[in-house]
């Protein structure tokens, strides 16, 4: 079903105060409204019962109409393969890996295989964690029960620990985290050179996206880069930005626009997928009443399309 966002998706000014990438973007002259930039495209739709801690999601580049997602801490190191529409078309566990906290899944190249899937074990919530690591293994057949051997990244951040929900990787292979801002800034670090699983990498600090902690619907749950690496979108509970990749990762953070999600009606939004159609999916952990997690697609008119 399509519908159009209504007038009522407007950022209202308080959420803006809060918000300081929407604040940077309005003294940029850049679009921090709904309206005329995104649109409903698939409502809120319910995700298979295996999935209802749904963390994560990316879009696959070997397999058409397959998105795949995760659940998060407590649970088993399984990929899942969705359709946009909800519909589980496969489960295929992850040899080698353990699922700690996996909060964010990103497709990027990887030289044996192309495209490989990108996973980050990197949730964090009580900021004690030493043990932080990126997953990376060829993108599986949906069909498959088990992937490659994946790989493992170790890594640290520069200045102390943080709890990091987003990951997304650029077509050169460039990984990036953005830190969910639960204690302090909400911040992007880059992977430093090639990733190699016998060494700790240190992140390199990028820049600040907000000027100190936000409030609890700014706190960053989910990025991902589309395909060709143009845009960047980062989500939050509340809200949606794009940037300008090639801007974002050399520290303007002034995003290209940002939408208001409330009318989407999440129970806690944490994935997203960006598309270079501008389609951008989005997932949801499950809700308290036995509300089940869900998956929804936008279609938003990217700058420059």
């Amino acid at each position: 079903m399509r519908c159009l966002f209504a007038l009522g998706l407007m950022l209202a000014a308080g959420a803006c105060s809060r918000d300081a990438p929407a604040a940077r973007a309005a003294a940029a002259g850049r679009d921090t409204s709904a309206a005329g930039s995104c649109r409903i495209v698939e409502r809120s739709t319910p995700l298979p019962p295996q999935l209802e801690e749904s963390s994560g999601v990316a879009a696959s580049r070997a397999h058409s109409g397959v998105l795949w997602t995760h659940n998060d801490s407590g649970n088993g190191p399984v990929v899942y393969a969705v359709g946009a529409d909800g519909r589980l078309m496969g489960a295929v566990r992850v040899t080698g890996a353990k699922n700690h906290d996996w909060e964010d899944i990103a497709v990027g190249p990887c030289a044996s295989a192309g495209d490989c899937l990108y996973v980050a074990d990197t949730g964090n919530n009580d900021e004690e964690r030493d043990d932080l690591a990126i997953y990376r293994f060829p993108e599986p057949d949906p069909r498959a029960a088990h992937t490659a051997p994946a790989e493992r990244f170790r890594l640290r951040y520069p200045d102390g620990e943080h709890d990091s929900e987003a990951l997304f990787v650029l077509p050169d292979g460039a990984i990036y985290l953005v830190t969910k801002g639960r204690h302090g800034r909400v911040s992007l670090y880059r992977y430093p050179g090639t990733p190699s699983p016998g060494r700790e990498a240190v992140l390199v600090h990028v820049a600040d996206l907000t000027e100190h902690a936000p409030d609890h619907p700014a706190l960053v749950t989910g990025a991902d880069a589309s395909p060709s690496g143009r845009f960047v979108a980062i989500r939050t509970y509340g809200s949606l930005s794009i940037y300008r990749a090639a801007a974002l990762t050399r520290g303007d953070v002034a995003p290209e626009l940002t939408v208001d999600l409330t009318p989407v009606g999440e129970m806690q939004g944490e994935g997203v997928a960006l598309l270079d159609n501008g389609r951008v999916v989005l997932t949801s952990e499950a809700g308290s009443k036995h509300l089940p997690a869900t998956i929804a697609v936008l279609g938003c008119s990217l700058p420059g399309r």
